[in-house]
């Protein structure tokens, strides 16, 4: 809207015609996976992410958490979020090589995009994460 924009990625299960909304009612046992360890990976996010961590740290510590538990980053650079801001050009991404903390910016996405190795399936959720005094929190 206006000079702003966004965006919002999240893998939504449809069956009989309805969103699932739980999980676990999910008959696809790869969906049902995939859809799972996305939450795995929000909950590892806030567990391992301070004030202190570098886009890089979460960058190979997610990376290496998606490998362990089976599953492939599906992103062509294996980035997995960026910083939100107003022009695209100014993003900070969660890439090797970025040093910066995590802290240094107001809001950040952890957007994983991830699939079981040679599955024609996919699985993303977004979220947007901020720290206040309380630490990692998520809008």
């Amino acid at each position: 809207m206006g000079n702003i924009w966004g965006d919002y990625a999240r893998t939504i299960i449809v069956g009989n015609g309805k969103v699932v909304e739980d999980i676990g009612l999910i008959e696809n046992p790869e969906w049902k996976s995939g859809l799972q360890m996305e939450e795995k990976l929000h909950i590892e996010l806030l567990r391992f992410a301070t004030k202190e961590t570098t886009f890089e740290e979460l960058y190979y510590h997610m990376n290496r958490y998606i490998v362990e538990n089976g599953f492939v980053n599906l992103d062509f650079m294996g980035n997995l979020g960026h910083s939100i801001v107003k022009t695209k050009g100014d993003r900070v991404y969660i890439e090797k090589g970025n040093m910066t903390k995590l802290a240094d910016v107001k809001y950040f996405t952890f957007e994983p995009h991830i699939a079981f190795p040679d599955s024609k399936y996919g699985h993303k959720k977004e979220n947007i994460y901020y720290f206040d005094e309380n630490g990692l929190m998520e809008l």
